[in-house]
């Protein structure tokens, strides 16, 4: 049986000083759910990304290209056990849901149906799949673990960053449809070429 497409938490934060490698860093990888699937409150959506959402570094996260970060539900127990393994929870805390960064926890959609160019089309806001995330050393600070990078990379378990193709609200609970776009490129294939070039 397919899983369900649907919105399960959106997750905003703002910027805020994060202790890495013994510096203090500006971030807004620690996203806390203001949607949920037991308080879903309609959060809005303009061409750069959700309100009250923050990025610190605009080259690598945010602009209309990269307004909106999808991650799947489905990636979460396996980020929930190497965590554990590495000594940084109980092996039966779950995580919160956007503890990878991400402004839209989903169900249903993986990188390997996921293509550039397809529609996400919610019931009052519209994105399209842009490109994968590429994890950088903020994202290994707040997984807590030096190889949560390498990680990523091998798993290719990256989620994908949306354009706002139609403004509006997002809240958590609301199914969406996928229309597909040319199909020509998946976000794995284009992950995996990424972390080949790195």
């Amino acid at each position: 049986m397919n899983t369900p497409l649907q919105l399960l938490s959106v997750n905003v934060a703002q910027v805020t000083p994060m202790l890495i490698q013994g510096r203090q860093i500006m971030t807004g990888i620690r996203k806390q759910a203001v949607s949920t699937l037991a308080a879903p409150q309609a959060i809005e959506v303009g061409p750069l990304g959700l309100k009250t959402d923050e990025q610190a570094d605009l080259t690598v996260h945010g602009g209309l290209s990269k307004a909106v970060y999808a991650y799947p539900i489905e990636h979460y127990a396996f980020w929930q056990t190497v965590r554990a393994q590495a000594g940084q929870q109980a092996a039966d805390e779950p995580l919160p849901h956007g503890m990878l960064g991400e402004n839209l926890t989903l169900s249903g959609l993986l990188e390997s149906n996921a293509y550039v160019g397809d529609v996400l089309k919610f019931p009052n806001c519209t994105l399209a799949i842009s490109e994968p995330r590429q994890p950088c050393y903020k994202f290994e600070a707040v997984m807590g673990f030096k190889q949560a990078v390498k990680m990523m990379a091998q798993s290719g378990y990256c989620g994908f960053y949306l354009a706002v193709r139609q403004g509006g609200t997002l809240a958590a609970g609301e199914a969406f449809e996928l229309i597909p776009g040319p199909r020509e490129v998946s976000i794995q294939e284009l992950f995996k070429l990424a972390m080949r070039k790195r």
